[in-house]
């Protein structure tokens, strides 16, 4: 890996770590972070693949509250980076996603923990109206979030041109590997009996179900799929009268001077 390749998958990394807080570009969705590592490390197709397949697992993944999800933006990167970089199939980057998901989740604790010290010492500055004090703080606090992705992915990136991540995956017993393929594979349904679960669209599950049935009968691969499903959708919007302005017919007029007073503004909109 060169300098400037190891400067772009830092880069990338700590942007992605930075996003998951943020929660706004989702630069750390794996699908953007793993294409983007892919871009960096010159193999585009392997990152795009790799981030198909990991974004299915994190798909239901949010932070709701105080709870805290498992860190997509640590297993993006990392396992783009032990794939594309140190030769390694998909299935081993799925297989190592779920466990950095895991300790992402931890450390992003952690951090979150430390950066309680900066919020108190924002409040000690806008009591003060020092604004800059507060945005200063505002911008460490989220540069400790990017650089618990960066630092680990940076570390990870160093040794991939060796032999040793290559000889630690090979060290890791197939049933464990095996194990969490298929633990990634449940992760999948979960995830989306999650979002299912979150949009409450009952009127909807027929397509879900219609969709399911005609990918497991059919040879559809996913374009052709998604063309089906933007069709479907777009007859659906057409058809619901939901999706349409209702016309109002006016309301009847009551009382003595109603029957006049309708006359009068109809004989208005003709003239």
């Amino acid at each position: 890996m060169s300098a400037v390749q190891m400067i772009l998958v830092i880069l990338v990394a700590l942007v992605a770590g930075m996003a998951s807080v943020l929660d706004e570009r989702q630069f750390h969705r794996p699908l953007v972070a793993c294409t983007l590592m892919g871009l960096v490390l010159g193999d585009l197709h392997t990152g795009v693949i790799l981030g198909g397949s990991l974004e299915l697992i994190a798909l239901g993944w949010m932070n709701v509250g105080a709870a805290m999800a498992p860190d997509a933006a640590l297993a993006s990167t990392i396992s783009a980076v032990v794939v594309i970089a140190s030769g390694q199939g998909v299935a081993e980057g799925i297989a190592i996603a779920v466990p950095l998901a895991a300790a992402g989740q931890v450390l992003t604790i952690f951090v979150r923990t430390i950066n309680v010290f900066f919020q108190h010492q924002a409040d000690n500055f806008a009591a003060k109206a020092n604004f800059r004090g507060v945005e200063l703080m505002h911008f460490t606090a989220l540069l400790l979030q990017g650089l618990r992705v960066a630092i680990p992915t940076a570390v990870v990136a160093a040794v991939s041109g060796t032999n040793a991540v290559k000889n630690a995956l090979d060290a890791i017993p197939h049933v464990v590997t095996g194990g969490l393929q298929v633990a990634g594979g449940f992760i999948v349904v979960v995830g989306y009996a999650m979002v299912i679960n979150m949009m409450q669209a009952k009127a909807l599950m027929p397509f879900f179900f219609l969709g399911f049935v005609v990918a497991s009968f059919t040879n559809f691969n996913l374009v052709g799929l998604g063309i089906m499903g933007a069709c479907l959708a777009v007859i659906y919007v057409q058809l619901n009268p939901l999706y349409h302005d209702q016309i109002k017919m006016p309301a009847a007029a009551t009382g003595g001077g109603g029957s006049a007073a309708l006359d009068d503004d109809l004989d208005d909109e003709l003239d």
